[in-house]
C-alpha cells in the first residue's frame, strides 16, 4: 500500500513541475508551408447581449419610459419590403439572450440540394445555429407600418403579434445566406 501513494505522489509532483519544463516559441511560416497546412475554417460565436433591458435614450410622449404601460418601450427594426412599399417592423426588442456556439463560415455549394432545389455553383454564408440560446424577459412586436420611425409625419402601425420568451430554445441545422446580384 506504501508503494501505490508513493507512485500517486511522485506523478502528482511531476504533474505540478512539468509544465514549467516545456518551452514552446512561436516562429513564422512561409506561404508555401502554410499552403499545405489544412483546418477548420470560419469563426465561433459565444454572446450574451442584452437589448434596452431598462428602456432606451428617447423619452417623449410617444415612446415615454419603460414604466409606463402604456408608452413604447425597446429598440425598432424597420425593413421596407419594396420600393415605395409599407414597412415590415420589430418594435418595441428589449431583454436579454445568451448562447454558445454560433459558427460563421463561407460555404461552397454546387448541387441542387439532393434535388430538392435549382442548381446553385457559388459560395453562401453558413451560419451554424447553437445548441442551445437562453432567453430572459426577451419582448418583440412584430408589426406592419406606414413609416420607418414613429416620430415621421402620417404614421401610422398595425400590430400583428407580440411575444414573450423566457427559458431555453433548442436550435439545430444550419441557415444559409445566399448572395444576391452582382458584387
Amino acid at each position: 500500500m506504501k508503494k501505490k501513494y508513493i507512485a500517486i505522489g511522485m506523478g502528482a509532483l511531476l504533474a505540478i513541475i512539468a509544465p514549467g519544463l516545456v518551452q514552446a516559441e512561436m516562429t513564422a511560416v512561409d506561404d508555401a508551408t502554410l499552403a499545405g497546412i489544412s483546418g477548420q475554417g470560419g469563426i465561433y460565436l459565444s454572446g450574451d447581449i442584452s437589448i434596452n433591458e431598462l428602456g432606451g435614450p428617447v423619452e417623449d410622449s410617444y415612446f415615454g419610459s419603460c414604466e409606463e404601460l402604456a408608452k413604447k418601450c425597446g429598440a425598432r427594426f424597420a425593413y421596407q419590403l419594396k420600393e415605395n412599399g409599407g414597412w415590415m417592423v420589430l418594435d418595441e426588442i428589449r431583454g436579454n439572450f445568451a448562447f454558445e456556439g454560433l459558427t460563421l463560415r463561407v460555404r461552397s455549394i454546387n448541387s441542387g440540394f439532393g434535388g430538392d432545389g435549382e442548381v446553385f455553383d457559388g459560395d453562401v454564408l453558413e451560419l451554424g445555429l447553437p445548441d442551445v440560446i437562453r432567453f430572459h424577459d426577451v419582448r418583440f412586436k412584430i408589426a406592419g407600418s406606414s413609416m420607418a420611425r414613429p416620430s415621421d409625419p402620417g404614421f401610422r402601425q398595425t400590430d400583428i403579434i407580440s411575444a414573450e420568451m423566457q427559458g431555453n430554445v433548442i436550435m439545430e441545422g444550419n441557415l444559409l445566406v445566399f448572395p444576391a446580384g452582382t458584387p
